[in-house]
């Protein structure tokens, strides 16, 4: 099942030279697990809650690559370059795959409470 690392970006310092050469290198480290883009800094457009900063949000074939790419040696060896001058907030997550039909989980969650 697809998974999805998520990361939002907190305020909006100046792009420091090391922020830089971390976007530049971030690719190669993503290559060997599948990894890709889906969005890179922008900022969301809010439309119930609260949100600071841009998302960036990277797909993977699943959650054990995700987590594979960033306890890798090659993204450990960079990710303070981010880090240290742009703090956020990372976290990974399932998607819920192409067939996901939101009535029937809910006609599951009614039936388990129900005691069927």
């Amino acid at each position: 099942m697809t998974a999805y690392v998520l990361g939002q970006l907190h305020g909006r310092p100046p792009l420091h030279d090391e922020v830089l050469t971390y976007m530049e290198r971030i690719q190669a480290t993503m290559d060997p697990f599948g990894g890709r883009f889906i969005v890179h800094g922008e900022t969301p457009d809010v439309r119930e809650g609260t949100w600071e900063g841009d998302l960036v949000l990277l797909e993977f074939p699943d959650i054990g690559k995700a987590r594979a790419w960033y306890d890798s040696p090659a993204y450990q060896e960079i990710k303070h370059l981010r880090a240290d001058h742009i703090p956020g907030t990372i976290m990974m997550v399932d998607g819920c795959g192409a067939g996901h039909d939101s009535a029937a989980m809910a006609a599951g969650i009614r039936a388990a409470q129900q005691g069927r």
